[in-house]
């Protein structure tokens, strides 16, 4: 039996902040800059031999629709305004009357492998979203969510929640006296809300503990907006592929698609703001090649991003020309003349650190000490890894962070919110590896070519024609096989 007294707890998504932070945040810089880009998402199962029965796409589909009637709270408002501090007047006001349109922007196929019209056909399943960048971004982190939920409400029900609470704060526990400083990454692939709630109980609970015994090691927050206010967390988070996929395919200059992203960030947000640099969406060595660059003028903005719409009447700051003057990129791109001129920092300067999530960390760790000391960086930089982390392999990392002067941290999510036992064998219970990408904007394909190629995502023939122009240079990582990403069905239970 999967639930315990079912009819009571909650299920599906109930809360507009049911979400990952930078979400919001990316939302944010595209009401500056793209308010009017249409774009497309597709969804992969890269588990496809994990599929949903027709009971379960039934459930699927009638969560997705209350998806339209859930809206921002008036406390929930209140959250954002005194926590998030980088997102602006004009967002949050555009966001409190926001809604999502799924009977508009989504469309669900479900095809059976035999059909008998029964409700325990299996099948395969699609998911399509459409629609402008704006109103469809917010679709990702609760879709993802709620197939989980759909999966293990109704196909793989071999599984119970006894135990999870003590879990979590075992797991807690260890990464907090071995001095890790970590943060709750699960929403995506989470069993479902119930889980996610449990596991956050279980985490705080060590945190006192380490509070107590002052440890070094830290809870720093929750990927999840709503989860951080339940629970008194801060949310985490800073920026995701998805906005270098999107700004590249706007532009189609790939050459220099993350220095631009780069510059549209800093200009909603401001420089030292939400400074966590993800550097694979074309591989690391393209991102360095940006990361190095000097910030121009052009780009400054005030802390917080006092502007929100690309057609404001003020700058950020008077005196200096503002980037929420200008259009977006497509039709009115940086001046390179401008860029060349910049006599500031460089984002490598001004960026606290970077996230690895691809490809093996452990050259990652070695290739970023080379680039800092290359660019004469001598400042002690964060690397936050977060790609299908567990305990070990946190301390692992950590170890070989700090021997090359880095402050590591964590976002565990998988490992977290989906680590369950069959109840019948005492084997691991394997989670979906799902995905949800933005795959077209502004009617170009929109790709991901990543420092592991299991990783690489959208049209063949565009990546192909990316890793020309870029001089892209293939790899892959023995630990990155997708398939197999969170175990196998005859692999003992870890826990």
């Amino acid at each position: 039996m999967a639930r315990n007294d079912s009819s009571v707890l909650p299920e599906g998504i109930f809360s507009f902040l049911d979400t990952d932070l930078y979400k919001l945040t990316m939302q944010c810089c595209i009401l500056k800059f793209f308010p009017d880009i249409s774009v497309t998402y597709s969804f992969t199962n890269r588990t496809p031999d994990k599929k949903l029965s027709r009971a379960a796409f039934k459930w699927l589909e009638s969560q997705v629709a209350k998806l339209e009637n859930i809206s921002l709270s008036a406390d929930e408002l209140q959250f954002l305004q005194n926590t998030c501090k980088y997102l602006n007047a004009q967002y949050l006001r555009f966001l409190s009357e926001f809604h999502l349109q799924p009977s508009k922007q989504l469309k669900l196929i479900f095809t059976p492998i035999e059909d008998t019209g029964k409700d325990s056909d299996l099948g395969d399943f699609r998911i399509h979203t459409e629609g402008l960048w704006l109103d469809t971004i917010l679709y990702e982190i609760p879709l993802l969510a709620l197939i989980s939920e759909a999966y293990f409400k109704f196909c793989d029900t071999d599984w119970t929640y006894t135990g999870q609470v003590e879990q979590a704060h075992q797991k807690g526990l260890k990464l907090l006296e071995e001095g890790c400083i970590f943060s709750e990454f699960g929403t995506r692939r989470r069993r479902d809300y119930h889980t996610q709630d449990l596991v956050l109980q279980g985490l705080r609970r060590a945190q006192d503990e380490a509070n107590t015994n002052k440890w070094k090691g830290k809870l720093s927050g929750t990927s999840n907006v709503h989860f951080a206010m339940k629970h008194g967390l801060l949310p985490v988070g800073t920026v995701a592929h998805e906005w270098f996929m999107g700004v590249a395919a706007i532009t189609n200059d790939y050459e220099h698609a993350n220095e631009i992203a780069l510059q549209y960030w800093i200009s909603t947000f401001g420089e030292g703001v939400l400074g966590i640099a993800l550097t694979d969406t074309f591989g690391t060595p393209a991102f360095l090649r940006a990361f190095k660059q000097k910030i121009p003028t052009v780009t400054t903005a005030a802390p917080g991003g006092a502007t929100t719409l690309s057609s404001a009447a003020a700058t950020t700051q008077p005196d200096v020309q503002s980037m929420a003057a200008t259009k977006p990129p497509i039709h009115a791109p940086v001046d390179k003349d401008i860029v060349q001129q910049a006599q500031g920092k460089t984002y490598a300067q001004v960026f606290a650190g970077v996230r690895q999530d691809s490809g093996d960390p452990l050259d990652f760790i070695k290739m970023m000490r080379q680039f800092y000391d290359q660019e004469g960086i001598k400042e002690k930089k964060n690397i936050v890894f977060s790609d299908s982390l567990n305990l070990d392999l946190c301390f692992k990392y950590k170890a070989a962070a700090e021997a090359q002067g880095f402050q590591p941290t964590f976002g565990v999510g998988t490992f977290l919110t989906n680590d369950f036992v069959q109840e019948s064998t005492g084997k691991k219970s394997i989670p979906l590896n799902i995905v949800i990408k933005i795959a077209s904007a502004s009617s170009r394909h929109a790709i991901k070519i990543s420092d592991n190629i299991g990783k690489n995502t959208g049209d063949k023939a565009t990546v192909e024609e990316v890793k020309q122009r870029l001089g892209y240079t293939e790899k892959s990582w023995a630990g990155g096989d997708e398939k197999t990403r969170w175990g196998t069905a005859d692999q003992p239970a870890t826990s």
